[in-house]
């Protein structure tokens, strides 16, 4: 697909309804010199690809998209791979080059793909380090021994020696 063409079909997908040439023509407007007769001639070569579909309302044209631009993604992933004398290599190299965030949402897909009869666990590892739990905090050497009269109001006014941790998982109850 051409610039203009995904400019075309960018409005297509975004608005997700069927559309007139006068419509994207004056959405394209905005940021560039277009004529009509030039999207019209985009979004009939669309329809010839088969990526719009066209109904006729009076003497117009209404287009609407045949797929998702994720469906077009796809294709356009599985076009390239498939033209690979090497599709494993191909792979590994586009792998290297995917985010951290392209990754996941790889190994998000391929579990809807794969489904719940898979035996693998939902979650992959994380290279984050583990974090230990926090210790509970340590009085100084040097305070006075506490009584049980100042345990209990400090405790049940939630002060200073109330465990953190359990303050804020029980807090507000």
């Amino acid at each position: 697909m051409g610039e203009l063409e995904d400019a075309v079909m960018t409005r297509v997908w975004k608005w997700n309804r069927p559309v007139t040439v006068r419509e994207v023509l004056e959405d394209l407007q905005q940021e560039r010199s277009i004529a009509y007769t030039t999207v019209m001639t985009v979004l009939d070569n669309l329809h010839q690809k088969g990526w719009v579909r066209r109904e006729a309302e009076g003497r117009a044209y209404r287009y609407e998209a045949v797929s998702t631009r994720a469906a077009y993604a796809a294709a356009l992933m599985n076009e390239a791979w498939s033209q690979s004398d090497n599709p494993a290599a191909a792979l590994v190299a586009f792998f290297g080059m995917m985010s951290d965030e392209q990754r996941g949402a790889l190994r998000d897909a391929v579990r809807i793909v794969q489904g719940p009869e898979t035996t693998e666990p939902t979650r992959e590892p994380t290279r984050e380090p583990v974090r230990e739990p926090e210790a509970e905090p340590v009085e100084p050497a040097t305070a006075e021994p506490a009584t049980a009269e100042s345990t209990g109001s400090a405790a049940s006014a939630g002060g200073a020696g109330e465990n953190p941790a359990s303050a804020s998982e029980g807090g507000g109850r």
